[in-house]
């Protein structure tokens, strides 16, 4: 299915909690959240018939986000549910990967296609400042469990904080010379927890360009632009919402874990679906496809209109 602007719409990012096991600072308040009541989050049979209505109108993909989606009760059944509807020809996960080690074969088995795995240091001391409570070692030992369950194509997803983790740059990338993996830097934006940041915290993803003189643009894919260092295996992508804005291309809607369509990650318009019947969240897809914006008016100056932590709208 089209938008108003021309644009198909093949992708559905589901968050199924918007719980974490870890605090990360740009992400959430250092003393968690309010927990949601348990019948305000949708159900397993929810989410399934979400997936069966985008997959109706022209869904193909769909990720699996939280908050941290390993954290939630019965992830491996949701993700069989989910791979099995007909029509969705990729199912993903972007996880913290604190729990890998434990799920990484069983998420194989029930048909996750790929994993995106968050982890924007390589420094221990500094990965437990970032996350508030992390262990660098667990995410390490998760990602090596992921290599054996026979997960590719795995993307390590980096975000990008001025004056934290910019000087890791150069080793970031140095992990795609002998892994067939893709490392994504990702622009921080104004959203939820650091709207109110300095400005110095916001860096653009030219810093990596700099950082990595030999870095060669291979072009676009998805939104990301990709680079390879000369003889590396892997990748190196360049998200970049703040500095080059990929909303002409923007191809997902949003659906997060209590039940809300989100036409725009940073618009605050939301189309409640929780409790709908098949006919109903059906047609609350096409509404949410039909509402999409041209783009979003985020800047440097102007914070996200979502009046949502990232945690709450799903990574």
């Amino acid at each position: 299915m089209k938008d108003g602007f021309g644009r198909k719409i093949n992708y559905l990012r589901i968050s199924v909690t918007d719980l974490c096991s870890l605090r990360c600072i740009y992400c959430m308040p250092e003393h968690g959240i309010s927990k949601i009541c348990h019948t305000q989050i949708m159900s397993v049979e929810d989410i399934e018939q979400a997936a069966r209505a985008a997959a109706a109108i022209g869904v193909e993909k769909i990720r699996i986000t939280g908050g941290e989606p390993l954290v939630r009760r019965g992830i491996v059944d949701i993700c069989r549910r989910v791979a099995a509807v007909e029509g969705i020809r990729e199912l993903c996960i972007t996880t913290n990967g604190v729990l890998l080690e434990k799920y990484a074969a069983e998420l194989k088995d029930a048909g996750v296609s790929r994993l995106n795995i968050s982890i924007d240091t390589l420094d221990s001391e500094k990965y437990r400042r970032i996350t508030r409570v992390g262990d660098l070692e667990t995410v390490l030992r998760g990602m090596e469990a992921a290599k054996k369950a026979g997960f590719t194509d795995t993307k390590l997803n980096v975000v990008l904080l001025g004056g934290i983790n910019d000087d890791e740059i150069p080793a970031f990338c140095e992990l795609t010379r002998n892994e067939d993996i893709q490392v994504r830097f990702i622009e921080l934006m104004p959203l939820g927890q650091c709207a109110d940041w300095d400005r110095e915290r916001f860096i653009t993803g030219s810093a990596v360009l700099t950082a990595v003189p030999d870095l060669k643009d291979e072009g676009i894919s998805g939104v990301a632009r990709v680079y390879r260092l000369p003889g590396a295996k892997g990748t190196v992508g360049l998200i970049n919402p703040m500095s080059g804005h990929f909303c002409p291309g923007c191809d997902r809607i949003r659906l997060t874990a209590d039940g809300k369509l989100k036409p725009c990650l940073h618009s605050d318009q939301e189309i409640d679906i929780r409790g709908l019947d098949y006919e109903a969240t059906l047609a609350a897809m096409k509404q949410a496809v039909l509402a999409k914006p041209d783009g979003h008016k985020m800047t440097d100056i102007n914070p996200s209109d979502s009046h949502r932590n990232m945690n709450e709208i799903g990574g």
